[in-house]
């Protein structure tokens, strides 16, 4: 007898006051881990009821809204996209995240409650009071951040693509004028320092690059416009080239009868020129750029040729080397605009391929982690024409063109004269190339014969131009 009370006092049976703390402990976590899985649950079997019913059809409500984004997004990208930029439904939905998001730190809590906490070993009471408050924590701060990403994206789309009017795509491409520059206090006006047309089948987002020279003179206008009344033999006096159509107009605001006259003269020669209808434009300020290149973390380029930074009405205070480099976003901006050493048509060549490398490594990934950033950035980059209606076709756009060749023409010597252009070769070109990226047979004549007149003793295979006429812009930078 007294072996088998000296067996059971030393450990060989569990004593009744240990086994009952190890039930409530385990019955404490699973009430915890069915909060976290099904909110509701727990108190649907130990608690209030009526607050544990309506907590899960509000949590089976979600996951089947979540099936649904799911469905859409195989099925309809451009559907899913349509509904994630809703101005309505962002708002309706940050007040639900909010909401869900207090409910449900109110429900772990009241599941440690369920626990019976007071009645734990002690060890037991502070693991499970440390476990509820990481879950609140987590959980809240999940669905609070991800309130925010959407407030962001709100007032984003909001500030930027406030435009209400729709354009419908020309003979089945959209094409939009894309603009750089900047205005300062030595500046007068807003000189676009880079213009190129993207034109892009609505289909399956291919594209091609456009790319006009800044000093491209002669610019026509369309008829009866006031640009044609004023200029009837088209912008050719002196210091009269394409970049300066923007300030002129803006000069003599008086004669137009629109917010914007320089953006609509220019976009008007643009039309005449190239014998395309622009469907949208997007100014792009260069500082601004060099704000979302930084808030990306950088951009991987494959430097042409040592390219200066500075000389530009001040002196040369450094280099961007030659080779494959990761560069930040000042870096990126002094490639993208530095002519010092050498001219505008290695400039245009390296802005189409800082273009290509934006679009080719600007990942869902990178704008989730950095989307304050990038919206900060966006509203001092951009300012558009593009409404809130299209933003759907446009980003389904943009994920089809990662995977598509890009191609690329610019108006540039040998192909045209600046100084005196033949536009109608220009739209000749123009059209072969569109025609080419289609898959359309072209004759071999204008864009397929012509090539930069580049030194045959240099290694062209290094140089920048390269990217100006190009049928896969990937194979050229």
């Amino acid at each position: 007898m007294s072996d088998v009370r000296s067996s059971v006092m030393g450990g060989s049976y569990a004593r009744p006051a240990d086994t009952s703390a190890r039930i409530q402990f385990r019955r404490a976590l699973t009430l915890t881990a069915m909060t976290l899985v099904m909110p509701g649950s727990a108190q649907l079997v130990m608690g209030n009821r009526k607050v544990g019913r309506i907590s899960v059809r509000i949590w089976l409500s979600f996951l089947a809204f979540g099936g649904f984004l799911l469905l859409l997004s195989m099925t309809s990208r451009t559907g899913l996209f349509s509904l994630l930029t809703n101005p309505r439904l962002l708002t309706l939905g940050r007040y639900v995240l909010m909401a869900g998001a207090i409910a449900w730190v109110a429900l772990i809590i009241d599941a440690w409650r369920l626990g019976r906490p007071l009645e734990m070993a002690r060890n037991h009471r502070l693991w499970m009071t440390g476990l509820n408050s990481a879950l609140c924590f987590v959980t809240a701060g999940t669905m609070f951040f991800a309130a925010h990403l959407v407030a962001v994206q709100s007032s984003f789309i909001g500030t930027v693509f406030a435009s209400e009017t729709v354009s419908e795509p020309e003979d089945g491409r959209y094409n939009v004028l894309l603009l750089g520059g900047d205005s300062g206090p030595d500046r007068s006006g807003l000189r676009p320092d880079s213009l190129t047309v993207a034109s892009i089948d609505k289909d399956t987002g291919r594209t091609v690059l456009i790319g006009l020279p800044r000093n491209l003179q002669d610019m026509p206008f369309p008829k009866g416009s006031v640009m044609a009344k004023q200029f009837p033999s088209g912008f050719n006096g002196e210091g009269q080239y394409l970049n300066a159509i923007n300030t002129w107009a803006n000069d003599h605001a008086d004669l137009f009868d629109t917010k914007d006259p320089g953006l609509e003269a220019t976009m008007g020669a643009v039309e005449e020129a190239t014998g395309l209808k622009l469907n949208y434009y997007a100014l792009v300020n260069m500082h601004g750029f060099s704000k979302l290149v930084d808030a990306v973390g950088g951009v991987t380029i494959n430097v042409k040729e040592r390219t200066a930074i500075g000389g530009i009405g001040s002196p040369i205070r450094g280099y961007i080397e030659a080779g494959t480099q990761k560069l930040d976003g000042g870096e990126t901006l002094w490639y993208s605009r530095s002519r010092v050493q050498n001219d505008d048509w290695s400039r245009m060549g390296r802005q189409k391929c800082v273009m290509n490398a934006m679009l080719k490594q600007l990942s869902p990934q990178k704008v989730l982690l950095n989307v304050q950033k990038i919206a900060d950035s966006g509203k001092a980059l951009l300012s558009t024409n593009i409404p809130q209606q299209d933003l759907d076709v446009f980003m389904n756009l943009a994920l089809k063109a990662k995977s598509q060749k890009m191609s690329t023409v610019s108006l540039v010597p040998p192909l045209i004269y600046t100084g005196s252009p033949d536009f109608d070769k220009v739209r000749r070109v123009i059209d072969k190339a569109i025609a080419k990226s289609e898959g359309k047979s072209t004759h071999k004549t204008g864009l397929t014969q012509a090539k930069l007149s580049l030194p045959k003793t240099d290694d062209t295979s290094n140089d920048p131009r390269k990217a100006n006429q190009s049928a896969d812009l990937d194979s050229s930078c």
